[in-house]
């Protein structure tokens, strides 16, 4: 499957300025990162608060652009600042706050926002936005005041405004951190119909770890470089280290590490309720024939 993200020995040093001294500091955010995003597929990164992973996903909608190696977007080189509006066409971005970047008075002006900029016409623009309220499940919500939403809803009307621009890729930085939980379900959801009903690529910035579960690959990152990768089940097979990078696991993980450490027969990495259900099904029904 070809690819949509690629980086190559990507780097990001900011320039820090303090009071006390006249002279700038360069303090490096992430370096020496290697990656590769399949179109399609939904990817997650990991990370602690200052482990880099915002920084890494601005990078990818050329919000900045790197200092040392290479970030290509469907092959586009994001440094080129002639390509910049054909990189944020392929790769659209939401942020933690829907507040940010909801703009419109009413929801439906709101979504027409980017596609107008894009230079789409009139007939199109409606069209687009119908269509992407209907995918988020906002479209009986076209003539609200987004004032009167609730997070959750605020949340998808912006995830709608960046579907409307029809872009390959989605890059969520921590979309859900201000939800309430059924506005973090809400999200979720979603963003897996996009993934899995549209094909669009999703890119979750994520510190919740049941989101992760639902994801094809996982990066974690600590110190400004990616530290573990691998499928989920395989991630959080290893909640040792995971503790160590001062991360968690899902609760259902952690209730089967700890009874598999108390001596439970179960498998590494358990991800859902029904899995672990399934792994001790066989124990009680063997205690039940003892009985």
């Amino acid at each position: 499957m070809p690819s949509i993200i690629k980086a190559r020995g990507l780097g990001f040093d900011y320039v820090k300025y303090t009071d006390e001294s006249e002279n700038a500091e360069r303090v490096t955010a992430i370096r020496e990162i290697d990656l590769t995003v399949e179109k399609g597929t939904f990817i997650a990164i990991l990370g602690h608060n200052g482990s880099g992973k915002s920084t890494l996903a601005k990078h990818i909608n050329a919000l900045l652009v790197p200092t040392s190696g290479t970030m290509w977007v469907d092959g586009i080189d994001t440094a080129k600042e002639q390509d910049l509006w054909k990189v944020r066409q392929k790769a659209g971005m939401v942020f933690q706050n829907p507040d940010n970047q909801i703009i419109g008075t009413v929801v439906d002006e709101d979504v027409g926002f980017g596609p107008e900029n894009l230079g789409i016409p009139t007939k199109d623009i409606w069209s687009r936005v119908d269509d992407a309220l209907s995918k988020v499940g906002m479209l009986g919500f076209r003539d609200r005041s987004p004032n009167h939403l609730s997070g959750g809803q605020k949340q998808r009307v912006a995830i709608a405004g960046v579907v409307a621009m029809h872009p390959e890729c989605i890059v969520l930085d921590e979309p859900t951190a201000m939800l309430d939980p059924n506005g973090r379900r809400e999200v979720i959801e979603v963003i897996r119909e996009l993934n899995q009903r549209e094909g669009v690529t999703v890119i979750l910035i994520t510190h919740y770890m049941e989101e992760v579960t639902y994801a094809d690959h996982v990066y974690v990152m600590d110190a400004g470089q990616v530290v573990m990768e691998g499928t989920p089940r395989e991630i959080f097979a290893q909640a040792e280290r995971l503790k160590e990078l001062r991360l968690s696991v899902p609760q259902v993980t952690e209730l089967a590490y700890e009874l598999k450490k108390a001596g439970a027969d179960l498998p590494d990495g358990v991800l859902t309720i029904d899995e672990l259900v399934d792994a001790l099904a066989p124990r009680s029904e063997q205690y039940a024939d003892r009985a």
